[in-house]
């Protein structure tokens, strides 16, 4: 089987052959169909998301065909598509118990603590394979994985209501989800904050009020155009601390600012003007929920989320193209996400 690993931070990813992995009772093996590339690969390629077990394949956007299931998987058979849910979980806690399976003590991201999806095969548990109907494209069910179900997740944390008017800070993968997602729950005014000018043409023609933060401060940008109220609802996705401030700044009285990106820097508010005074709300977002996914797939049936083939690109499982996209990542690409097609 060949997979791409990474083998050293701070160094390219490495093709490599090795055994297709073998299955228990509850696990599946799915046949790689897509696998999408995502800003924290890069993270750990690059050192800067601590990685501990090495070699490890990367890549936890995954959709594919189950090739064979454990005696004790029932949700799923052999031939059926399916996308996977990454993070792999007791099922027994106090957490799991409670749906929040990102908080379990034993839980492995896979891509990051176990193998994941940049090879042509990949085992999980039958738990985390949910059917991916057929007129939902197999590199759209991978994006959806990571880049859907967090946007869904961040807007859920954020309680978005009807006609609430909204501000996503980055429109990559995350964002693109999030504006759809956010016009499928009939949100209020969207308004899209972005440097990448082919990016805010694809946010004003999915409906979102474009914000050029090249064009000057987008949080004054913002409170003009929403006649100086702020919006109820900010999600930052881009992992910054300077967007995370801007995220809090543009609130009105009563706003939630979800932060999503990750950085290892600080934010400074100050308390009683920019928060207190509103009772705004700072909500931390980690990962998502597997309880999410059916919504999601819904959505993306009905064709309320959707990925057209301009907004992703498509390269090979070799270690070359996906460094490359990888390297891409530092700067603004112009389009949502790189998508690995092992058949490619």
């Amino acid at each position: 089987m060949k997979a791409v690993r990474l083998v050293q931070v701070g160094k390219p990813l490495e093709e490599l052959d090795g055994a297709i992995p073998e299955i228990g009772p509850s696990d599946t093996l799915i046949r790689v169909a897509a696998c999408g590339i995502c800003h924290s690969d890069a993270h750990y390629r690059a050192g800067i998301s601590k990685i501990d077990n090495l070699p490890v394949t990367l890549g936890h956007e995954v959709a594919g065909t189950v090739e064979k299931v454990g005696a004790e998987v029932a949700n799923v058979a052999p031939g059926d598509r399916v996308c996977v849910h990454y993070l792999v979980h007791c099922g027994r806690c106090e957490f799991c118990t409670r749906g929040l399976e990102q908080f379990c003590p034993e839980v492995q991201m896979i891509g990051k603590h176990r193998d994941g999806g940049y090879a042509e095969f990949i085992a999980v548990p039958g738990k985390n394979a949910f059917a991916l109907p057929a007129e939902i494209s197999f590199e759209v069910g991978a994006v959806m994985m990571c880049s859907s179900v967090t946007a869904l997740h961040a807007l859920n944390k954020a309680r978005l209501r009807p006609g609430e008017s909204v501000a996503i800070f980055g429109f990559g993968g995350l964002g693109f989800s999030a504006l759809q997602l956010a016009r499928a729950i009939d949100c209020g005014d969207a308004y899209v904050v972005e440097i990448n000018p082919a990016k805010l043409a694809a946010a004003a023609k999915l409906g979102g009020v474009a914000i050029d933060a090249n064009a000057g401060d987008p949080v004054e940008q913002i409170k003009d155009a929403s006649g100086g109220k702020g919006v109820d609802v900010s999600l930052e996705l881009i992992g910054s601390a300077k967007t995370m401030r801007e995220a809090v700044l543009c609130l009105a009285p009563l706003g939630r600012a979800a932060l999503v990106g990750l950085t290892a820097d600080s934010m400074s508010i100050f308390p009683y003007p920019e928060l207190i005074n509103k009772e705004a709300e700072i909500i931390g977002v980690s990962d998502h929920l597997a309880s999410e996914l059916p919504v999601l797939i819904e959505f993306a049936g009905s064709g309320k989320l959707r990925f057209p083939s301009e907004a992703l690109r498509l390269v090979g499982l070799d270690a070359r193209q996906i460094n490359a996209s990888l390297d891409a990542l530092q700067d603004s690409i112009d389009h949502v996400r790189t998508v690995i097609v092992p058949s490619k």
